[in-house]
C-alpha cells in the first residue's frame, strides 16, 4: 500500500489524503478480485455501499457479503456506507463481519448520538453524511463524536451519477470551522472532478466508475492524491 501523504491542517493536527474506491460498480460476481486489484493499485481503503430498499431506491449486500470479503482482505480498512434505515440494527452485525467504519445517514436515524455511542461501543470508527438536500449545519452537534463526515456529491442510491459542485460549500464549512475532521466525499468524483473537492478541502476521496473503469486506476489514484496533496498545501501558504 502507497504511503500516506499527512497534510498539516488549521488546527495544527494532522489529516491523512486517502483514497477509497467505491466497487458498487464493479464486478460483483468476481468481488473479492476487484476489491484486491483497487489496493493493489494503491487505494487506502475501500468504501463498501449497503442499500436496502428503504431509505433509497436500490438494494446490494449486506454483512454476510462483509464476512465473506474478510478473510481474503485481512488488513484493509472498510468503511461501511450504510444507506439504510434505521441503522442501529445493523451495528453489531456488520462489526461480527469485519467492518473497520460505520457510516450512517444523519436523515435515516431520529438519534444521531445514540447510533453514534453504539458503533464507538462496538469497537468501530463512527462516520455521519448527509444527502444533498440536507444542510450542513446540522451536523454541528455530532462534529466532536464522529470520526468522519461524508458530504453526498450525488443523490444516494445509484452509482455513476453526474457530481454535484454545488455541494463543495458543505465541505468548505467543515474545513473551515472544524479544521482537524476527515471529510469524505462520496459521488461522481474522479480525475474531472477532483480539484474542486480538493479545494474546497475534502481529503478522503471516494471515487466508484472513475477508478473502476479506469485503463489505469493506479495513476488515476496517483493524480487524484496529488491534487488534493497540493490544494491543502496551499491552503496552508495563503493561512
Amino acid at each position: 500500500m502507497l504511503d500516506h501523504v499527512i497534510l498539516k491542517m488549521a488546527s495544527g493536527s494532522c489529516c491523512l489524503v486517502k483514497i477509497g474506491p467505491s466497487i458498487l460498480n464493479s464486478d460483483l460476481s468476481n468481488l473479492a478480485s476487484e476489491c484486491q486489484r483497487m489496493m493493489d493499485a494503491g487505494a487506502d481503503y475501500l468504501h463498501l455501499d449497503v442499500m436496502d430498499g428503504h431509505f433509497v431506491p436500490n438494494l446490494t449486500f449486506g454483512h454476510p457479503v462483509v464476512k465473506c470479503l474478510r478473510p481474503k482482505l485481512p488488513d484493509v480498512f472498510f468503511d461501511m456506507h450504510m444507506m439504510v434505515a434505521k441503522p442501529e440494527q445493523w451495528i453489531e452485525e456488520m462489526q461480527a463481519a469485519g467492518a473497520s467504519q460505520y457510516t450512517f445517514h444523519y436523515e435515516a436515524t431520529e438519534d444521531p448520538k445514540t447510533c453514534i455511542r453504539k458503533i464507538k461501543e462496538a469497537g468501530m470508527k463512527a462516520g455521519i453524511g448527509i444527502k444533498p438536500k440536507t444542510p450542513v449545519e446540522v451536523l454541528d452537534p455530532f462534529i466532536d463524536l464522529v470520526d468522519m463526515v461524508l458530504i453526498m456529491t450525488v443523490e444516494p442510491g445509484f452509482g455513476g451519477q453526474k457530481f454535484m459542485g454545488d455541494m463543495m460549500p458543505k465541505i468548505a464549512y467543515l474545513r473551515e470551522h472544524f479544521g482537524q475532521i476527515d471529510i469524505e466525499v462520496d459521488g461522481g468524483v474522479g480525475p474531472a472532478t477532483i480539484q474542486q473537492c480538493a479545494d474546497a478541502g475534502a481529503n478522503m476521496i471516494v471515487s466508484g466508475s472513475a477508478l473502476i473503469n479506469s485503463e489505469n486506476p493506479r495513476e488515476t489514484i496517483r493524480y487524484m492524491r496529488t491534487v488534493v496533496e497540493e490544494a491543502i498545501q496551499r491552503s496552508q501558504l495563503e493561512r
